[in-house]
C-alpha cells in the first residue's frame, strides 16, 4: 500500500469511527484539533469542553484546582522546563502511587530508559532481566543496548510474567528485574497478586531492585484486589503513562525514592527531555487522572461482560476456531484471535462501523511472535472497553459479533 493509500485509509477510519454511534472505546485520538484545545480549555474554565466532555464532568472530580472547580488554577503561569502545572501532576502521582517523589518525562520510552540506566549505575550491574514481550525488547528498536549501554536477558519464553523459581534460578546475575504489568503483548495478562509478591521477593533474594512498566498500571487494582500504593510498594520505581488508558496527549512519570528521581531529572536533561513548556500535555494527564482513572474499575468489571459476549457470539454464528484472550480479561483491554488475513478483517471492521454505525473492532494485525501459543496464519485485535463501552449489554455485543461475521462471508 502506498502513503497516499495509507493516508486515504485513514481518513476512511476516522469517518467511520467519528460516524458511529456505538463505539467500545471513544478516543481522544479520534478527535479533531478544535475539539483536543476546547478540552483543555474547559479543564481551567476556558471552554465548553468540545468533543471530550463537559466542563461539570471534566472538573467535577477535581482535587488539584485552586478552589475553582477545574484541574489546575487558570490563573497559574505556564511551565518553564517543569514547574507550574508540571510540579502539580507529579506531586499528584507521587500521592497516588505513595513514592517519595516524581518526574514528568514526554515519552514513557525515555522514562524507562533512565530509570534502568540510574539503577544500572546504583546496583553496578548493567543487566535488565525482562521479558521478550516487553516494550523495550519489541517496539523501542534496541533501545537499551543502542542508547543506554543496558544488556537484556529473558527468564522465559511463556507469554507470562516469569515464576519466582525462574527468576531464582537463572544461570547468571541481573541488577534489575522490570516486570510489564499487564503484559501488553501477551493479551494484557497479569499474575495473580500471590505470584507478583513471590516473584518480587525472589529478585530481592538476588540483590536485584525491581522496576515495574507501569504505562497500563491504572487498571491492575480490580485485579489484584489491592490499591495503586500497595502495588507500586512492591517495586523500588515505576514507570506510569497518561495517554493510554487516561487518554492524555503524551507523557509519563517516573516515580520511586527521591535520590533516585533526582539523578533521573539529570539524565532527562542529557536524553534531551527537558522541554521548555509542557503544560497541555501535563493538563491532559490532570483531566485523565480526574475522569478516568475513577472509572477504570467499572471499565475493568464490564470488559469481562463484553468478552463473554464476544465468544458467544462468534459461537452461534458458527465461527470454527476463535479465542478471546485471556477470558476473562484481567483488565479493560484484551485480545480476539481469528484465522482470517488482517486486511480482511479490517475490511469487514470498517464496513461494520460504516454502513451500521457500529464500530465492534478497530485494527487488525499479525499478533508478536511467541505471543500465547499464537497459530500462524491467524490476525490479533486489541479490545479495549471504556465509557462508551458501559452502553453496551452482553446481546448488544452478541448481535454486533453476528453482523461482523456475516461480512465475513
Amino acid at each position: 500500500m502506498t502513503a497516499m493509500d495509507e493516508q486515504e485509509q485513514r481518513r476512511r477510519r476516522l469517518a467511520a469511527w467519528r460516524g458511529s454511534h456505538r463505539v467500545l472505546a471513544r478516543r481522544s485520538t479520534d478527535g479533531t484539533v478544535a475539539e483536543g484545545l476546547a478540552v483543555l480549555a474547559a479543564a481551567v474554565g476556558g471552554g465548553s469542553g468540545v468533543g471530550g466532555g463537559s466542563e461539570a464532568e471534566i472538573g467535577s472530580a477535581s482535587s488539584t484546582g485552586a478552589g475553582s472547580g477545574f484541574v489546575h488554577d487558570p490563573d497559574d503561569a505556564v511551565d518553564v522546563y517543569g514547574g507550574g502545572v508540571v510540579a502539580d501532576l507529579e506531586r499528584r502521582v507521587a500521592g497516588l502511587l505513595g513514592t517519595e517523589a516524581a518526574a514528568f518525562f514526554p515519552t514513557g520510552t525515555m522514562a524507562q530508559q533512565v530509570a534502568l540506566r540510574c539503577w544500572a549505575g546504583r546496583t553496578g550491574n548493567a543487566t535488565v532481566a525482562l521479558h521478550p514481550l516487553a516494550h523495550p525488547e519489541l517496539h523501542e528498536e534496541g533501545s537499551l543496548g543502542a542508547v543506554s549501554g543496558l544488556r537484556t536477558v529473558h527468564l522465559t519464553s511463556a507469554a507470562r510474567m516469569p515464576s519466582a523459581e525462574e527468576v531464582r534460578d537463572h544461570p547468571e546475575p541481573f541488577g534489575t528485574l522490570m516486570l510489564e504489568l499487564p503484559l501488553r503483548d501477551a493479551g494484557f495478562v497479569l499474575p495473580t497478586w500471590d505470584e507478583l509478591e513471590a516473584v518480587v521477593a525472589a529478585a530481592r533474594e538476588r540483590d536485584a531492585v525491581v522496576h515495574l512498566d507501569g504505562a497500563r498500571l491504572w487498571e491492575c487494582g480490580p485485579h489484584f484486589g489491592r490499591g495503586l500504593q500497595e502495588i507500586a510498594a512492591l517495586a523500588d520505581s515505576v514507570y506510569v503513562s497518561f495517554y493510554k488508558s487516561l487518554d492524555g496527549l503524551s507523557g509519563a512519570v517516573l516515580a520511586g525514592p527521591e535520590v533516585l528521581v533526582e539523578e533521573a531529572r539529570v539524565w532527562r536533561h542529557r536524553y534531551g527531555g527537558q522541554l521548555f513548556q509542557q503544560y497541555p500535555a501535563a493538563l491532559s494527564a490532570l483531566i485523565g487522572l480526574d475522569r478516568e482513572l475513577p472509572r477504570l474499575p467499572s471499565y475493568v468489571a464490564h470488559a469481562k461482560v463484553v468478552a463473554g459476549a464476544m465468544a458467544e457470539g462468534f459461537a452461534a454464528a458458527g465461527v470454527p476456531w476463535f479465542r478471546v484472550h485471556p477470558e476473562p480479561p484481567h483488565t479493560h483491554q484484551f485480545q480476539v484471535w481469528l484465522p482470517y488475513d488482517a486486511e480482511v478483517l479490517d475490511e469487514a471492521s470498517l464496513r461494520q462501523a460504516e454502513e451500521t454505525g457500529v464500530t465492534l473492532f478497530r485494527r487488525w494485525g499479525a499478533g508478536a511472535a511467541g505471543a500465547a501459543g499464537l497459530p500462524p496464519g491467524v490476525s490479533v485485535t486489541e479490545v479495549t472497553v471504556a465509557g462508551a463501552g458501559l452502553e453496551w449489554s452482553a446481546e448488544d455485543v452478541r448481535e454486533a459479533v453476528g453482523v461482523f461475521v456475516g461480512l465475513l462471508e
